[in-house]
């Protein structure tokens, strides 16, 4: 009697399990494919512009940790600011990638995927020196999207400060760093500190941080309410200091240094290396327009490379004022900063510079020191030495001892990072396969998809149910087998 009792308890905890992994298998077959959700974000930077494709489950509004990255398409070209005299062709130039997100996004889905654009510093500088072109590059954008089946929901000029939050806001939102989901389907807040922000974009740099410091300038504190959670953030967006304006800015300093000759030595190019260039691509920015000579913009001058590392850094330091402070402490340019404090992310241009010193130099990155090293080896190397190394990077090669050399000098002098918070930096451009920058922060924001009061629990009431549904029959099926085992047992020691 007893055996008979244990096989039909085994057999019932067969069944339990194959009921288990029937239910596992098919839980998601009896509603079909997940329906998604889409977006699009167009970064219009500086030096290009990048198309972002984003996409949540359908039935997850207003919900965390579900947006991610769908794909993304890199417009051909320069960015939309460097069309000013010829706006139609900044709206052309965006037809490729449109076109690629009409297919990367199902078609019944067109009409209801928000489109939107924003353009970021080099549309800002040409706002600053010619409003009319800026408006007139603008409209012929907006004209071009408008006639693609999405929903475009507008394209605008972003501030500084707009885009230092919102990458600090994408990059604390992908690493969960706001909240996160339990494994009963739960909303936790996490426990974990907020990542600040460091982006290194064309014309524009960015650091934006969560601080408990007083913020003496009030054009520098945001105050955030994000899932019921404060957050006091400081954020300052330096105009000139991307990295292409940078070069500009550098170039001037050296022409100003030698006298405009006709042929210049340039200690922040390698050896070897040397290019014809008109003073008018130089000057043609805002950035450098109050240093431009008194000669007439289409001289060229002869540049050659010299590659003095000690020499390059003099002239990068020209370009940072350490000297006028009104507050208790300032990070150049007589800015207000408090003092850095937890983990730090840098990406765009602070990411491909390190990511250069580490994978085609083969050096290490632990400490200021190292990058310094970093950057006076690159300016020591002559052009044939590092055409050799990375022939697929010629056009940006003879910059990389300027670029090394300013983010050392950035990071160290300007931002005050030291040998005990240096290491706190890490340097990606993406978290998992999401790309970290202000476009999906911007993102969320306008779709409301981060809401300031804390989620309610009854949105994950549906998984917890199956969670719930899940643990009953294990619990029974363990029941079963051991019930059976101790049955059997008891017969066996009665038979003996």
């Amino acid at each position: 009697m007893a055996r008979r009792a244990a096989a039909v308890l085994l057999l019932l905890a067969l069944g339990c399990l194959l009921g288990i992994l029937l239910l596992c298998l098919g839980s998601g077959d009896t509603r079909g494919p997940p329906s998604f959700k889409y977006g699009i974000v167009l970064d219009a930077g500086s030096s290009h512009t990048a198309v972002f494709i984003y996409k949540w489950p359908a039935d997850k509004e207003n919900d965390t940790g579900v947006v991610s990255e769908h794909s993304m398409c890199d417009v051909e070209g320069p960015g939309i600011s460097s069309y000013s005299s010829k706006p139609p062709a900044a709206g052309k130039s965006l037809e490729h990638c449109l076109r690629q997100a009409m297919r990367d996004v199902p078609k019944e889905k067109h009409a209801g995927t928000p489109l939107y654009l924003g353009a970021t510093a080099g549309m800002r500088l040409l706002r600053i020196a010619d409003p009319k072109s800026s408006d007139a590059v603008l409209s012929e954008v907006m004209a071009t999207l408008k006639s693609y089946p999405f929903d475009f929901r507008g394209a605008k000029i972003l501030s500084g400060e707009e885009e230092g939050v919102f990458g600090w806001v994408t990059a604390n939102y992908l690493l969960e760093n706001f909240i996160k989901r339990g494994w009963l389907g739960e909303w936790i807040q996490s426990k974990k500190r907020t990542l600040g922000a460091m982006d290194f974009g064309g014309a524009s740099t960015q650091i934006t941080f969560e601080t408990s410091d007083a913020i003496e300038d009030p054009r520098n504190e945001v105050m955030l309410k994000l899932y019921g959670q404060p957050y006091k953030v400081y954020t300052h967006s330096f105009l000139c200091y991307g990295r292409d304006q940078v070069l500009k800015r550098l170039l001037s300093k050296v022409l100003q240094a030698e006298n405009y000759q006709e042929t210049v030595a340039n200690p922040c190019w390698p050896t070897g290396y040397r290019k014809s260039l008109s003073l008018s691509s130089i000057y043609d920015s805002p950035c450098t327009e109050k240093e431009r000579p008194g000669l007439p913009l289409n001289t060229t001058v002869v540049v050659s490379g010299s590659g003095n590392g000690n020499l390059c850094a003099v002239h990068v330091s020209k370009l940072f004022d350490f000297t006028n402070c009104s507050f208790s402490r300032c990070s150049f340019d007589g800015v207000f900063q408090p003092e850095v404090s937890g983990n730090f992310i840098a990406f765009s241009a602070f990411f491909y510079t390190v990511d250069f010193i580490q994978t085609v130099m083969e050096r290490p990155v632990h400490l200021p020191s190292d990058l310094k090293d970093a950057a006076e080896t690159i300016c020591a190397s002559s052009w044939n030495e590092l055409y050799q190394k990375a022939p697929r990077l010629e056009k940006r090669l003879p910059d990389y001892c300027a670029t090394s050399m300013f983010v050392y000098l950035l990071i160290t002098k300007g931002y005050n990072f030291n040998n005990r918070s240096f290491p706190s930096i890490a340097f990606q451009k993406k978290a998992g396969e999401t790309s970290i920058g202000w476009a999906l922060g911007y993102m969320l924001n306008l779709t409301n998809m981060i809401p300031a009061e804390e989620p309610a629990s009854h949105r994950s009431m549906l998984y917890n149910y199956w969670v719930i549904l899940i643990l009953l029959f294990v619990i029974t099926t363990l029941t079963a087998l051991l019930t059976a085992v101790y049955l059997l047992r008891r017969s066996k020691s009665s038979t003996i």
